[in-house]
């Protein structure tokens, strides 16, 4: 049965981009290789560390009941509240021991095809850098809170660190097809901005998006404006998302054994095939096919958003 990725694929080596697939242009810092890897974490100094410190007192005043009960026993496991931004050896070395991943610093976001190699061998590439005060609120690139406090405790759960493995095998199916944009997405609506139903009535985020924002952590759990919906593959493959901005729809799962099964024991090829160049729905869409948790009244997103200074309601 064909799959997500490609079992039979040699995934020890960089693959190399296609040159008609589309994706995002990167220049490349001259002190790194083709992998994108630092030769090593920056040395932060005492104000990095208290950014740190800062960022994840905040979100620990939030996060409980609302986040993933896999991130918040992930944050303990990896004792990320010991005091300053993790050191990666250290890190990786606890995270090898529980589901064989580690982390690898990078400068910047990376390309594509990158980013997919690390992932299929079970290294997670995080920003080499941190916010500053001015840009303590929101931060366009990811940097290594965002990065790590977000993403790196759901790596401990064995069945969402195959995910994420498989999910970057995935990216070289991906390329052959030309459907990186579709791929993106599913990245966008799970591990960026997932939600969890871990019983009736009780929804809980896992997406590194949602956990590293205050804000956006109450809004998605919380809020009446977003949409909920039920994780549905197909149609998540071919819905488009806001980059810059709170969520207009947020998409769930029952459990990461059943995201694991929705996807990669998904017909990708079949999926691939049927998928057009761009988006067939909006960001704000409901439609049909969908299981509604709650259908949002849309009001931050009607009302203009971030720009226009909405609540977030």
């Amino acid at each position: 049965m064909a799959t997500l990725a490609d079992p039979e694929q040699d995934f020890s080596r960089l693959p190399d981009l296609p040159a008609d697939v589309f994706t995002a242009p990167l220049k490349k810092p001259d002190h790194v290789g083709d992998d994108w890897l630092e030769p090593r974490q920056t040395r932060y100094d005492s104000e990095d560390d208290a950014i740190w410190n800062d960022l994840f007192a905040r979100q620990m005043d939030v996060l409980p009941g609302r986040a993933a009960t896999a991130f918040m026993h992930g944050t303990e496991k990896l004792d990320l509240g010991r005091g300053g931004v993790p050191e990666f050896g250290q890190l990786s070395e606890d995270l090898g021991k529980l589901t064989g991943w580690s982390v690898v610093p990078v400068p910047m976001l990376i390309p594509d095809h990158v980013f997919f190699w690390h992932l299929a061998n079970r290294r997670f590439p995080a920003g080499n850098f941190i916010r500053t005060r001015e840009t303590f609120d929101y931060i366009q690139e990811p940097d290594v809170f965002h990065d790590v406090f977000g993403h790196v405790p759901m790596l401990t759960d064995p069945v969402y660190a195959d995910y994420m493995q498989e999910y970057g095998r995935a990216g070289w199916k991906a390329m052959r097809y030309n459907r990186l944009k579709a791929l993106g997405s599913l990245y966008w609506y799970t591990v960026e901005f997932g939600l969890i139903q871990e019983a009736p009535g009780d929804l809980r985020a896992y997406g590194a998006g949602i956990l590293s924002g205050p804000t956006e952590v109450v809004y998605a759990i919380e809020a009446q404006s977003p949409n909920r919906i039920m994780l549905n593959v197909d149609r998540v493959m071919r819905t488009d998302y806001v980059i810059s901005d709170l969520q207009p729809t947020y998409f769930v799962i029952d459990s990461f054994e059943d995201l694991y099964r929705q996807t990669v024991e998904r017909d990708f090829d079949k999926l691939y095939r049927s998928l057009g160049a761009g988006f067939t729905y909006a960001n704000t869409a409901v439609i049909d096919v969908d299981y509604v948790v709650n259908e949002g009244t849309l009001e931050y997103t009607l009302r203009g958003g971030r720009g226009s200074g909405a609540k977030p309601v």
